[in-house]
C-alpha cells in the first residue's frame, strides 16, 4: 500500500484503520487481533485511538488484543489523542490541555496500548481555555522523554493551528478532520488550504459521512448517492464507498482517511479503491452534486 510520509522518520499507510467503535462490537481479544492482522496484511499499519473512545476502554481492548502478539507493535503505528474529558456526576464535558492533563492522558494511554511509546499524539478539539505556551510545553516534556515520537491536532481551523504552533519549537505534522463528500465545511473554509501551504497531509474522519450517503433520504444524500453510483459505473467500482475513497483520494492535499468499520469486506473496499482513479469531470461532479449547483 501506498505511504504518506509525514516526517523524515515517520510515515503512515494511506488508509487508516480507526477503533472509536471497538467497544461497541464487543469482539473477543482474539476477534480484535484477527480484524488488526487483516488490516495489517492488506497494508493498513496505521491505526488511530482516542483516551476517550467507548468511554475510556477502546485502547485498552486494543492493548489487550496486541499483547496476544506483541511483534505487531513494532511493524505499526499508534495514533491517540487527549484533550475531551467526558461528564461526570462531579464535573460536566470540557476540554483540558494543561500540561499535567496531557501528560497524564499520555501515560494512561501508555499502559492501555501495553506500549511504551506512542508514534503521534493529537489534541482532540481546539479548547477555548488553552494556554498554548502550557500545552507546546508538555509536548516538549513527552518527547525528550521517548513517550510521543510526533504531534498534531484534531479538528482545528487554520487560525487555530497557526496559534498554537506559533509556540512550539517543533512543527504539527497532522490535522485530522471530518473530510467527505457530503461534508464539504473544511474543503471550503480554507482549512485544507492551510494543510497544503504546511505541506502536511490531513488524516480524515468520518470520510463516508456516518453512513449518510448510503441510506440518508434527504435531497443531499439522494442526489449524492446517484452521482456516486453513476462514476463507480463508469470507473468500475463495485460499491460506493470505493467512490467516495477514490474522491478523497484523488485531491492533492494526499488526505488519508480513516476506516471506521469493523467488517472486513469494508476494509477490503476501501483498499480496492486506491486501484480506482477519477478525472477531473467525475471529481467535480460528485464536488458540484453535494453542493446541489454548479461552481461559480
Amino acid at each position: 500500500m501506498e505511504r504518506i510520509q509525514l516526517t523524515d522518520d515517520l510515515s503512515f499507510s494511506r488508509f487508516i484503520h480507526g477503533s472509536w467503535r471497538l467497544a461497541d462490537w464487543q469482539y473477543s481479544t482474539k476477534k480484535t487481533l484477527d480484524l488488526i492482522e487483516h488490516a495489517m496484511d492488506r497494508g493498513i499499519t496505521t491505526f488511530d485511538h482516542a483516551d476517550i473512545y467507548g468511554g475510556y476502554t477502546c485502547e485498552t481492548l486494543f492493548g489487550d488484543a496486541l499483547n496476544e502478539k506483541p511483534s505487531l507493535r513494532y511493524q505499526m503505528e499508534l495514533v491517540t489523542k487527549c484533550g475531551i474529558v467526558l461528564p461526570s456526576e462531579q464535573r460536566p464535558k470540557h476540554y483540558n490541555t494543561t500540561k499535567p492533563h496531557i501528560i497524564a492522558s499520555v501515560e494512561q494511554s501508555l499502559r492501555n496500548l501495553r506500549t511504551d511509546y506512542i508514534d503521534l499524539l493529537l489534541i482532540h478539539r481546539p479548547d477555548p481555555f488553552m494556554d498554548p505556551h502550557e500545552t507546546a510545553d508538555a509536548f516538549v516534556r513527552l518527547k525528550e522523554t521517548g513517550k510521543v515520537r510526533h504531534f498534531g491536532v484534531s479538528n482545528f481551523k487554520d487560525h487555530q493551528w497557526r496559534m498554537l504552533e506559533s509556540h512550539m519549537t517543533f512543527p504539527l505534522v497532522t490535522n485530522q478532520l471530518e473530510l467527505s463528500a457530503y461534508h464539504l465545511e473544511n474543503f471550503e473554509d480554507g482549512t485544507l488550504n492551510l494543510c497544503q501551504e504546511k505541506r502536511i497531509a490531513p488524516m480524515a474522519w468520518s470520510p463516508l459521512a456516518g453512513g449518510s450517503i448510503f441510506n440518508g433520504t434527504d435531497e443531499k444524500a439522494i442526489r449524492l448517492r446517484q452521482t456516486l453510483q453513476e462514476v463507480g459505473h463508469e470507473i468500475g467500482a463495485d460499491r460506493i464507498d470505493e467512490v467516495l475513497y477514490a474522491w478523497l483520494i484523488r485531491h492533492p492535499a494526499q488526505i488519508m482517511p480513516i476506516i471506521g468499520s469493523s467488517k472486513k469486506e469494508r476494509i477490503d473496499a476501501a483498499v480496492k479503491s486506491l486501484d480506482l482513479s477519477l478525472n477531473h469531470d467525475q471529481w467535480f461532479a460528485i464536488l458540484q452534486s453535494s453542493m446541489g449547483h454548479s461552481v461559480p
